[in-house]
């Protein structure tokens, strides 16, 4: 099992930028797939972006373009830097890991992060 801390979250106006990042320990050999998964109030868990250990990475097409995912395999590390911050950002930003095929499909992930939250005003 692997252990995911996330970090980096916080408040900032629309138009702004943040970067989140995680952290895994434990069996690290899991970590083939490492996501990022975000949740709104009342609204169901969405795939945000997901790369594999060799940095091929796939996007929500409502963060294309605005917010990039990046590992670093030495370190254990994969980060989201978002840019142009809207509202409709505002979440809980989780942190997900799985040793399989690297899709935005949530139940594909068996290892997650306690979450870091995201708040965009306008």
């Amino acid at each position: 099992q692997v252990q995911l801390v996330e970090s980096g979250g916080g408040s900032v106006r629309a138009g702004g930028a943040l970067r989140l990042s995680c952290v895994a320990s434990g069996d690290t050999s899991s970590t083939y797939c490492m996501a990022w998964f975000r949740q709104a109030p009342g609204k169901g868990r969405e795939g945000v972006a997901a790369i594999d250990d060799h940095g091929s990475a796939v996007y929500a097409d409502s963060v294309k373009g605005r917010f990039t995912i990046y590992r670093d395999n030495a370190k254990n590390a994969l980060y989201l830097q978002m840019n142009s911050l809207t509202p409709e950002d505002t979440a809980m930003y989780y942190c997900a890991a799985d040793v399989g095929a690297c899709m935005l499909i949530s139940s594909y992930f068996s290892d997650w992060g306690q979450g870091t939250q995201v708040t965009v005003s306008s």
